[in-house]
């Protein structure tokens, strides 16, 4: 399964509102046979613009890294169902190249072997 990272970006609510949509999120993510990596939090911001989301303009929002692997027949589905989510203001997806880590990393252990 390749590896994904998704941004997602969240309208601004309390904290317990906001550990539901990121647990409802994620649940999306692991019955759809996804295995989630990481889960990590950039903190509230401004929002680059004004965002309209639901009928409801957005100034601020909650940014989420979300690092996983899937299969790639998932991918539609999941935006589907993150663009329905009332809470979610942007979600992307993005591929991992994991070749430019392991290079990444091979390059570092051949540094310490000199």
């Amino acid at each position: 399964m390749p590896r994904y990272e998704l941004a997602l970006i969240l309208k601004a609510m309390q904290r317990p509102e906001t550990a539901a949509a990121l647990r409802r999120t994620v649940e999306t993510l692991m019955e759809r046979g996804a295995v989630v990596r990481n889960l990590e939090n950039l903190g509230e911001r401004l929002l680059p613009y004004k965002m309209t989301k639901h009928n409801q303009k957005h100034s601020r929002g909650s940014y989420f890294l979300v690092d996983f692997y899937a299969a790639p027949s998932i991918l539609n589905g999941l935006l589907d169902h993150l663009h329905r989510d009332v809470d979610v203001v942007r979600p992307t997806v993005l591929k991992k190249d994991e070749q430019v880590s392991t290079i990444s990393t091979i390059l570092k252990d051949l540094v310490q072997l000199y």
